[in-house]
């Protein structure tokens, strides 16, 4: 199996970790080493140095002494400068993903998620428990779907957008950079970039 080391030592980490073994228990794949936290002196469970019965290695700082180790992104952590470990998807098993669907490097999948055919997840896309990423969606970098959000065919949603809890986007929209939709909203016009939208419709509510 493959050497694994999580990047980040929070509780999204906490919850790859327990998808890499249900990944593990269909098909092995991976030795979880343990977890690099992204800040010197971050919590990291109980007890000290550890986190869901995995050891926190050190910070990010220390990856060089894993030099032949995959590896995986925790919600908000980036692979350090120069690093060459390989980065790695993580799909739960219970996710479906289409044959035609692609997913950029650093991607998460979080259980019973659904992406449709031809859907594009660029890097580091996180997508939490639930989420509905339909036909011909395209995902830029770093966006995050929350949970139970629903993306209907053919939405663009462009880079670090945030997109709330249980919100719906209706199809062919474009959800613009860094724009954040509120938990529960119902997109059924473009958003603007750097808009922070919500309501039923989703009206622009400020700015990030």
């Amino acid at each position: 199996m493959r050497e694994l080391i999580i990047l980040g030592a929070g509780p999204h980490a906490a919850e790859m970790a327990d998808i890499v073994a249900a990944v593990n228990s269909c098909s092995p794949r991976w030795r979880l080493r343990g977890f690099l936290s992204a800040t010197a002196g971050a919590a990291t469970g109980s007890p000290a140095g550890e986190l869901n019965g995995y050891p926190v290695l050190g910070t990010l700082a220390d990856l060089p002494a894993y030099p032949a180790a995959e590896v995986l992104l925790e919600y908000g952590v980036r692979l350090p400068a120069g690093a060459g470990n390989p980065v790695q998807s993580l799909v739960a098993p219970s996710a479906f993903v289409s044959r035609s669907a692609r997913l950029g490097a650093g991607s998460v999948v979080y259980p019973h998620c659904f992406v449709g055919a031809r859907a594009v997840l660029g890097e580091r896309a996180f997508l939490l428990a639930g989420a509905i990423i339909n036909h011909d969606v395209h995902l830029d970098s770093d966006v995050t779907v929350c949970s139970g959000a629903t993306l209907a065919g053919g939405v663009r949603v462009e880079r670090g957008a945030y997109l709330g809890q249980r919100c719906t986007v209706r199809q062919d929209l474009c959800v613009g950079a860094d724009s954040l939709v509120g938990m529960g909203s119902v997109v059924t016009a473009d958003v603007p970039p750097r808009a922070v939208v919500a309501g039923n419709p989703a009206r622009v509510r400020g700015w990030r």
